[in-house]
Parts: structure tokens; sequence; C-alpha cells
């Protein structure tokens, strides 16, 4: 099965037709590509679509903006999310875009829908962005975001000894990275929700190459985003 996957003459077939139909309206809409933007333009570009698959606003009990302590002092902005006022698990979620992208309004909708649906807390991240902080500035904001939650989210009614922590995208592989970090550190974590990583520092997998054009995150934007985040970075070798 691998190996046909692997060889597949149409990517394309691969799909699903609820996919197809929007791999091919997104086509079709003939946006500016995010890679021939820059940074700015881009942020503004996907926050004015990030509405465009998003569910009914799912009412909850809690919803309050805060801020979490970065090592550096700085004032990380949050929002709680809950379906009631009791102490719940949490999940720490920290939103996909490259690391360059995205914040917590552009996750709003799915941050409120798993908080609902799984009837714990969750506490969605505006870490910082690149290319303004670049590599380890997104990791080390996630990493002191989740060990503050076990360490003082009590506070809010954040059960720390039932945390999780998940994300999509870029915010998958900063979970990855978070969970690894949790480890070494005796951090207990109930579960990783992993919401497609990246889990790969280079474009050499046979998918990279099948998926390279036409699937919405174009091989394009991906050297976009990781130019835009590590640069040159020997940390990130």
């Amino acid at each position: 099965m691998s190996h046909h996957f692997d060889h597949h003459a149409n990517p394309r077939t691969l799909l699903t037709p609820a996919t197809l139909k929007v791999v091919d309206s997104i086509a079709r809409a003939g946006h500016v590509p995010m890679h021939a933007m820059n940074a700015a333009q881009a942020k503004a570009a996907y926050a004015a679509a990030a509405n465009v698959l998003e569910l009914p606003v799912q009412k909850l009990a809690r919803v309050e903006d805060f801020t979490i302590p970065a090592r550096d002092g700085y004032a990380l902005p949050a929002r709680h999310y809950a379906p009631t006022h009791d102490t719940l698990p949490v999940l720490l979620y920290l939103h996909g875009g490259g690391f360059t992208v995205g914040n917590i309004a552009t996750h709003d909708g799915l941050c409120r829908r798993l908080a609902h649906l799984a009837d714990c807390a969750v506490v969605s991240l505006d870490y910082r962005l690149a290319p303004e902080f670049k590599f380890p500035s997104a990791h080390e904001d996630s990493w002191d975001a989740l060990q503050w939650i076990a360490h003082h989210g009590a506070a809010r009614g954040l059960d720390g000894t039932r945390l999780a922590i998940g994300g999509d995208s870029a915010g998958g592989t900063l979970s990855a990275a978070c969970a690894i970090e949790a480890r070494d550190h005796a951090l207990p974590l109930a579960l990783q929700l992993l919401f497609y990583p990246g889990c790969a520092g280079h474009q050499n997998t046979a998918s990279h190459k099948r998926f390279a054009k036409g699937f919405v995150l174009d091989e394009a934007n991906i050297t976009y985003f990781f130019e835009q985040y590590i640069s040159h970075d020997p940390y990130a070798q």
C-alpha cells in the first residue's frame, strides 16, 4: 500500500471529493501566494481568510483573555476557553501558520470547538512570530507557557496535573518539541494533539515532491516560512 502511495501517478485522486472542492475553490480564488508577500502582508492576508471554513461560533461559559510571562518578562497573550467554571484538565493550543502568520483570533473557532467537544479547558497562545522573532523564540514561548500552566494554572481553574499540548502545522511542530522538553524535565503530559505537524527540517521526502504544487501549502510557501523563521541560525542545523 505504501509503495503504491509513494508512486501514485495523480495525487489528486488521493483526496476526498470534499477536500478536492476546497483545494479547487482556493485555486480559483487566485489570491497572491504568501511567498510573494512580505511578512506583514502575509499576516494580514492569513487573518483575513481565517474564517472562510469556520463552523458557527461555539458558545462557552468561559472565554477570557489573559497573559503568561515569558522568560524575558514579555507578557504572552493567551485566551482561556472552558465549557464550565469548574477546575478542568487543560490543553495548551499552539496555532499554525509557518511560525510567521496566525494568532489567537485565527484559531478562535477551532479552540472553542475543542473545549466544547473534549469538555476541557483550552489555552490558546500568541507565541511571538517570525521574522521579528526567529528560532528558537516560538519554541521558548511555548515551553514557558506550558510550564506556567503546570505550575501556576490552578489560580485560573486549570488543572496542571491533567495537561495536554497540541497544535496544527507549525503549532504541531512546537507541540511535539515541547513534549520532548516535558519528558526531559519530568513534566507529565496526558497527550499530544498534533494536526499535520511539520516533523522534518528538509523538504526531501516523497510526499514533499508529490504535493509540491497545487495542494494549498506549496513548496514555495514552505520554503518561505522556513526562511522567515530559521534563516541561517546554526541552532537549527
